[in-house]
Parts: structure tokens; sequence; C-alpha cells
């Protein structure tokens, strides 16, 4: 099939899947993950209807955003560290995977010194992997608070992750489930605020979460953005990275 059919496709079952739990349609948004492939690739999705994209690297973000169209939105989805922030900020829409306090604070350091708001969404190692970054699920409304208290310059909007590999999607039901759930506690906690610490705090509308092989329950679970790749672009060739 043809990365447009694969797109038309991929959309169909998301407004099925979004349709059976109740939610309107185009409320989980579409990102295409364009890690290791041609900006030829990228442009075929783009004249599809695709404007958000996910990249893991920043060197292909700056090959790659210089040749796409202005609207364009590169959404930045893998493990970033502090000392490339620099290069990848004039490039990107939204930081996917803040993983730690020290990382957003060096971001924060970064927005101000340009003088923008950064949005991004807090990574949560929702299965406890040592493979994985992310927050722990009990460290996530410490880590709101503090990025809220402490970092002007980060529009923080909600949540992501990347749940376990398995064959079986259905099996990561529960892990979505949570996240719901966590998202659900930060904005009880925002809402709770008697003295008056997040005024003006935006509540917190996004999860990022779902792949190719499990978006269907990740999206009956809540999720607002999934992260699909190989569904649209076919297997990944990463010698190209």
């Amino acid at each position: 099939m043809s990365i447009r059919e694969n797109i038309r496709r991929v959309e169909e079952k998301l407004r099925a899947a979004e349709e059976r739990a109740g939610r309107p349609a185009g409320s989980a948004r579409l990102i295409a993950v364009s890690k290791t492939k041609p900006v030829e690739d990228m442009l075929a999705a783009y004249e599809a209807g695709i404007r958000d994209f996910g990249e893991n690297y920043v060197q292909e973000v700056q090959e790659k955003a210089p040749q796409l169209p202005e609207d364009a939105r590169i959404h930045f989805i893998g493990h970033l560290q502090t000392n490339k922030i620099g290069k990848l900020m004039d490039h990107v829409y939204m930081i996917h995977g803040v993983d730690s306090l020290h990382l957003a604070g060096a971001l924060e350091r970064q927005a101000a010194a340009r003088n923008r708001q950064i949005p991004v969404l807090l990574e949560v190692n929702i299965g406890g992997e040592d493979s994985k970054f992310g927050f722990a699920p009990q460290e996530v409304l410490a880590a709101v608070r503090e990025v809220l208290l402490s970092c002007p310059h980060i529009r923080l909007r909600g949540l992501m992750t990347s749940a376990p590999l398995t064959e079986d999607p259905e099996k990561n039901r529960p892990y979505f489930a949570a996240m719901r759930k966590l998202l659900d506690s930060a904005n009880e906690m925002l809402a709770e605020d008697p003295e008056g610490r997040f005024a003006g705090a935006e509540p917190l509308s996004e999860l990022s979460m779902g792949m190719s092989g499990d978006y269907i329950p990740a999206v009956e679970e809540g999720a607002t953005m999934v992260r699909i790749g190989t569904a649209l672009f076919g297997a990944r060739d990463y010698s190209r990275k």
C-alpha cells in the first residue's frame, strides 16, 4: 500500500476506536513517526493530510525541518540529552520525552534565553522497565508540581509513555488506563489548590501513548496523541540514522 492508503487505513481505525470510547471524532491526533525515513516520505504524508511528525534524533530534525512546509509540526519523541537542546529548540513544536527534572531545568534555561514557551510532556515509565527512561508513576505528581512552579517558560501539556512491547495489544490496556488516571490525578491536584500556587496553569490535556502495535486500546483508554511509524511508512532502516 502507498503511504496515503496506510494513513487512510490507520485514521479509519482511529475514528472507530474513538466512536467505541464515546469520544469526538478527531480527538486522537496522529503523529507520523518519521525517524530514519527520508523527507520524501514525510512530504507524501503531508500531501495526505498529516501535519504532525515524530522524530527521535536531533541531527535528523536539523536536516529535515528546513525542508518541510511551514505548517508541519515536529514532535521530538526520543531521549533528549541536555547538551543537544540548543540544536533542537528552534525546530520543534513539542518535546514529548521530558524524563527528569534535570532535563526540565535545562529546557527552561534554553527557552528563557529565547524568550519562548516550549510545550512539553512528562515521560512516565509506566511499566517500570529498566530499559526505558521516565518518571515512575509515584513520582509524577511531584514532578508536575515542580515543573509548574519552577519552569515558567515550559508549557506543560500532559504526559507521555511507551508501554512494554507485546504481541497482544490488550496486555497494554491496563498501562494506558493507569496513564489516564495519572493525568486525572494531576488535574485534580491543580484544581484543588487552596494556596493558589497553580493559578493560571492550564489543565493538562494531552496523553501521548500508543504506537503501531497498540494504538487501538490506547485511544479507547484516552490517548490524545498516538505515535505511529511502521504502520504508515513500513519497516525502518536504522542504517539511515
